[in-house]
């Protein structure tokens, strides 16, 4: 994957843990994906019932095989033990060109988004879903809202980072993540209304510059939506194998350092 040099700071804005409700208010719809209790990342919801994620959640790092999603958990607005909604998956799709193969490429990134649907809709006043808006152009601003590692009892907020570059349907940002950010959504913010536009796929080093990596959300939503639309979710009736999500380091053949948050 050849990524274009960047000089921009990596963060230009601290993340803010958002411990309270009326804190994190705005955000109850990003919330955290529990993996059978023994891993996690993060997703956030675009319509009452459905909640958008990066592919690789979906997978086991060391079987390659899928995740039962029936194992899988939607934790709405998780905050120091409680959430505004708990919900179980029904089904799940992931970007048909999508392949889980322990390597992170151009082509695994571009497609490293799925769409899970919840067995019951969220119907909380104060649990609001997002909507999607079209890819970010280079140098515009836009911000993260995640659980990771080190914060995975609270979502935390970076309002503040930029679009470093698009490339082959990558999007190239300066926002800080970590483990347990996979999924997590990234927003605009025209006229002040928060709208996603991307997920998190994964984090990399280009000359020791820390970028956050993830998929134009424009085609790769139109595909999920009509995989759903013509019933082609996996329900709940996979067997067994539900692993930890577990990452590491990984590096392709042009020097560029990946590594899944």
């Amino acid at each position: 994957m050849l990524l274009m040099p960047v000089s921009a700071a990596a963060s230009e804005a601290r993340l803010e843990r958002m411990d309270t409700t009326e804190e994190g208010r705005v955000w109850e719809a990003v919330g955290r994906l529990d993996i059978d209790g023994k891993g996690f990342c993060t997703g956030a919801l675009i319509a009452p019932d459905l909640v958008l994620t990066a592919a690789h959640c979906l997978f086991d790092k060391i079987s390659k095989d899928r995740i039962d999603h029936s194992r899988i958990e939607f934790l709405a607005g998780w905050r120091n033990g409680r959430a505004s909604a708990y919900r179980a998956v029904r089904r799940a799709v992931v970007h048909p060109d999508y392949a889980y193969d322990g390597a992170v490429s151009t082509e695994r990134v571009r497609n490293d988004v799925a769409l899970l649907e919840l067995e019951r809709p969220i119907r909380n006043t104060t649990v609001v879903p997002f909507e999607t808006a079209p890819r970010p152009l280079k140098g515009q601003s836009v911000g993260v809202v995640s659980y990771a590692q080190n914060r995975s009892e609270a979502p935390s907020l970076q309002e503040v980072c930029k679009v470093m570059a698009r490339q082959q349907g990558v999007l190239v940002m300066s926002c800080d993540v970590d483990f347990g950010s996979s999924g997590a959504p990234i927003f605009s913010f025209e006229n002040e209304v928060p709208r996603i536009v991307s997920v998190v796929s994964a984090k990399a080093e280009v000359r020791g510059q820390r970028v956050a990596l993830g998929t134009s959300l424009d085609e790769p939503l139109m595909m999920l939506r009509a995989e759903l639309a013509a019933s082609n979710g996996i329900a709940s009736d996979l067997p067994p194998g539900v692993g930890r999500v577990v990452v590491g380091g990984l590096r392709n053949d042009t020097g560029a350092k990946f590594i899944r948050p």
